[in-house]
């Protein structure tokens, strides 16, 4: 099963004032990641709120020489094709895509497509604080390299809280099986009614160096007698 695990990074957190500046998905088939990513930063053509850079760290001169959602849409659609979504907290960033894609005239991302983690980790733990560094220090996962948000780096370390989440510790192997397989190991065995009995009898040679050997390690052998 491939499932896409993904974030983003805005200007501020008002969907219909604000712009998506950063877009970074991660594809996973069976819970293992499949070295697909796709990373863009957007150029939002509006400043960025305070709050929003204290959050990232990304600057509106950095994103100056950036292409516009219009000029990556059809490549991260592409991208992302008819995957399950795997999102933390995800009607804010559902939002913001959806937002974006409306304003040239793309279909929307029905919210069937998503897992939100942060719902799944309010299930699983009910009361306990649910954000993605909340849920990486329960799960042990190192943070290090998060000095500030960052849609990749985040959803690196998503994908590692999302396979906690399901409580698969190893991933899935794509072990599936045919249905011939199956059926041939469900299938009544054979016996072959015509096998020979066949005895190997050891050379001269192979008997000689035999006792040699266990006459130097195993003196005591009753083979020796």
């Amino acid at each position: 099963m491939l499932e896409v695990i993904l974030d983003t990074e805005t200007t501020g957190l008002s969907f219909n004032s604000d712009r998506i500046i950063e877009i970074a998905c991660v594809e996973l088939k069976n819970q293992i990641p499949t070295k697909n990513v796709f990373h863009v930063f957007v150029n939002p053509e509006m400043d960025i709120s305070d709050g929003a850079y204290q959050t990232h760290g990304i600057t509106r001169e950095f994103l100056r020489d950036k292409p516009t959602f219009k000029d990556v849409a059809k490549d991260f659609l592409a991208f992302v094709k008819n995957s399950q979504l795997v999102i933390h907290n995800a009607d804010f960033d559902l939002a913001f895509l959806n937002k974006e894609l409306q304003n040239i005239d793309l279909p929307t991302i029905p919210k069937d497509r998503v897992v939100d983690t942060l719902f799944l980790a309010r299930q699983k733990f009910p009361g306990s604080q649910a954000s993605l560094d909340a849920l990486c220090k329960r799960f042990k996962i190192d943070t290090s390299v998060r000095e500030k948000h960052s849609a990749l780096i985040d959803c690196n370390l998503l994908t590692e809280v999302y396979i906690e989440l399901l409580d698969k510790k190893e991933p899935w192997l794509d072990l599936q099986e045919t249905a011939e397989t199956i059926n041939e190991k469900n299938a009544p065995r054979k016996i072959n009614q015509n096998r020979k009995k066949i005895i190997v009898y050891p050379s001269e040679e192979e008997i000689k160096l035999h006792r040699e050997f266990l006459k130097n390690h195993v003196p005591k052998s009753f083979m020796l007698k």
